[in-house]
């Protein structure tokens, strides 16, 4: 009975805690931190450059930053233990995220931001500086086009069926494209929803239309699938 308790009273002092301090050498540290910094400010000034939704939110671009360092920490700490990796796998499976991801770019983003810290927590350097370098100018190419190329929605309030076939004529000349969505039709009043798109950055026709007669009012609002604005 002695025995198994100083046993017991053995194996509770008998720790690799201060072994585990040189399992990841300085250097290692430092210039993997200082990567997952430098790369993660690239992320985040791409993201605020190609950011296209309704609000932009600051917090989410720095916590892409945080995000890309804390990831390479974590990864070095589990490349450096097995076991460690094993207790790792079970604490990170119990994190619940409620937070929405309202832009579909968003999420990538977030895995590029995973993906950089794993690749250089795995020491794949060039990898990962070569790789950040090319999905920004992918993004920066595809994200960052004209808004003229957007589809907008155009809704005009008419008073009788020969203004509704008028500003469809004129939008047809004006427009590159005029597509109708939806008509609403009560008494004195018609309601159409268009989906157009610019032949070029000027909305001064939208001002052409509202000035028509029996035309009521002429509202155009940018449109990408998921919100107005």
């Amino acid at each position: 009975m002695s025995l198994v308790a100083a046993i017991s009273f053995q194996d509770i002092f008998k720790s690799n805690f201060l072994e585990n301090i040189s399992s990841v050498s300085i250097i290692d540290m430092v210039i993997g931190i200082i990567l997952a910094f430098g790369i993660g400010v690239l992320i985040f000034f791409i993201y605020k450059k190609t950011y296209a939704g309704v609000m932009y939110s600051e917090s989410f671009g720095v916590s892409l930053i945080a995000m890309t360092m804390i990831t390479t920490v974590v990864i070095m700490a589990v490349t450096s233990n097995v076991v460690l990796s094993l207790g790792m796998v079970g604490a990170l499976s119990i994190v619940r995220f409620r937070t929405a991801i309202k832009e579909p770019v968003d999420i990538a983003f977030l895995f590029w931001s995973i993906a950089v810290g794993i690749v250089l927590a795995a020491g794949m350097i060039p990898l990962a500086v070569f790789g950040s370098v090319m999905i920004a100018i992918v993004l920066l190419i595809f994200c960052n086009k004209k808004t003229h190329a957007y589809p907008y929605i155009m809704v005009v309030r008419c008073t009788n069926k020969k203004a509704e076939d008028g500003v469809k004529k004129f939008l047809d000349n004006q427009v590159e494209k005029c597509v109708l969505k939806s008509k609403t039709v009560t008494k004195g009043m018609i309601e159409v929803n268009y989906e157009i798109r610019l032949k070029e950055d000027n909305t001064d026709f939208v001002n052409q239309v509202a000035n028509m007669n029996q035309v009521e009012s002429a509202v155009m609002v940018s449109y990408n699938g998921d919100y107005m604005s």
